[in-house]
């Protein structure tokens, strides 16, 4: 089949794992209420690092979601992943047999992989020898072992792919899905982003180049403060964020609900340096634009921005550098918030979460907050929706991520109409 753009792409099954909860109610009644699932670090001993926080999922059980023994030896990034595809595939109620296993693809992103996995067995290298390696360390350090698993789990024969950009790697997921339904290479694909690398060498690396919050060890639910005067840095989170996409006529013909619908789709790059990003926002705002002319929409008709947002100093000012370029004046009347707030930076999975948060801002009417916004910041003046999450009828919504390398995503939702 040839590239069809008015192949309409919709929204039809959600699944979360996160710090604020495992299953979306949770997660988003949480997140409505502002509250913060950053706490002290428990999967190591961190007192000897500058960082002792992170955004932890927990109460999670593998078992609930794979056989007992494929559990014990599954990386968790997988386990989150295979999770998440199984709450959104009930979700979306949709059937995957032989009569349709072959249009139903699996794309997600993911940043690090198996950071953990890899810690253990350079350990055991080294102090037991190469025998003593574990014979998963491959298949379960490599990041398109996600979309893998969860094809198997799922009996998806679609295209089936991992894209790897970092922190804008769950965005890319779902646009390169959504990309290849338009083009009519698949039907229906289960796509988003997973990630789980809290361990010492993530910490230890992220605070050598000084990218994590030092300042809030005693209260880490204020730690991750996007947009605001005091902020220090990002807090490193984990979870997946998982989206079942479909054609409207799949959705309809099943009778489907249908939390929004997939519209636009930019990307850019930076070509400027490895982590920082132009100071005046640049790529971003490229990137922005890029989704806005691909969905056919004029900047004021956007009702809310779900930003990058992830509090460092150069992210905030520069995002809202280029927010402000995009949308001109428009850009101090457009609500704009960071989730990460109080999920922390889940890296690769960053951009299937958001973009689940987004949908559900579309279809429940309520624009998340961003917390911690307490002193505001000359260079970050636009209305971050403080503290306190804003009921509003959200039509049209803009969800963006940001990368080391310079890569950039933008998705742009709306609300279904017929």
């Amino acid at each position: 089949m040839t590239n069809n753009k008015n192949r309409r792409v919709v929204i039809t099954g959600l699944g979360l794992v996160t710090p604020l909860g495992i299953g979306v109610n949770d997660t988003w009644t949480a997140l409505c209420a502002g509250k913060s699932g950053i706490g002290e670090i428990t999967r190591f001993d961190a007192s000897a690092f500058q960082t002792k926080i992170a955004g932890e999922v927990k109460g999670f059980r593998a078992e609930d979601f794979l056989p007992k023994k494929e559990a014990k030896r599954m990386e968790l990034f997988i386990s989150y992943s295979v999770a998440g595809a199984r709450m959104a595939i009930e979700d979306s109620g949709l059937k995957i047999d032989s009569s349709n296993e072959n249009r139903v693809g699996v794309l997600t992103g993911c940043g690090l992989g198996g950071l953990l996995i890899l810690e253990q067995n350079a350990r055991i290298l080294d102090t037991k020898g190469p025998k003593r390696v574990s014979p998963f360390l491959i298949p379960m350090l490599i990041g398109n072992m996600a979309p893998g698993i969860i094809s198997i789990h799922l009996g998806a024969k679609g295209p089936n792919a991992s894209v790897a950009t970092a922190c804008a790697a769950g965005t890319h997921g779902i646009g390169e899905a959504f990309r290849i339904i338009q083009n009519g290479k698949a039907d229906a694909m289960v796509t988003g982003g997973m990630e789980s690398v809290i361990t010492r060498t993530c910490v230890g690396g992220f605070n050598a180049m000084k990218a994590l919050s030092t300042r809030c060890n005693d209260e880490p639910e204020k730690a991750s403060r996007p947009f605001d005067r005091d902020r220090d840095g990002f807090v490193v989170g984990e979870g997946s964020g998982i989206l079942i996409i479909e054609t409207l006529e799949s959705a309809l013909e099943r009778g489907a609900k249908i939390y929004a619908e997939i519209c636009g789709y930019g990307m850019s790059g930076d070509g400027h340096h490895m982590t920082a990003p132009p100071p005046d926002g640049e790529g971003m705002a490229r990137c922005m634009t890029a989704a806005l002319e691909d969905a056919g929409i004029s900047p004021n008709e956007i009702d809310y921005v779900n930003a990058h947002g992830t509090s460092t100093e150069l992210n905030d000012v520069c995002e809202t550098k280029a927010i402000k370029s995009v949308f001109k004046d428009d850009a101090y009347s457009i609500p704009v918030s960071s989730t990460k707030s109080m999920t922390g930076h889940l890296l690769g999975a960053a951009g299937g979460i958001e973009t689940v948060f987004t949908a559900l801002a579309i279809h429940e009417g309520i624009m998340p907050p961003t917390i911690n916004h307490d002193n505001p910041d000359e260079e970050c003046d636009l209305d971050y929706i403080p503290n306190v999450a804003r009921k509003a009828d959200v039509k049209i919504a803009m969800t963006n991520s940001f990368g080391f390398g310079g890569t950039n995503a933008t998705l742009i939702l709306k609300k279904y109409t017929s």
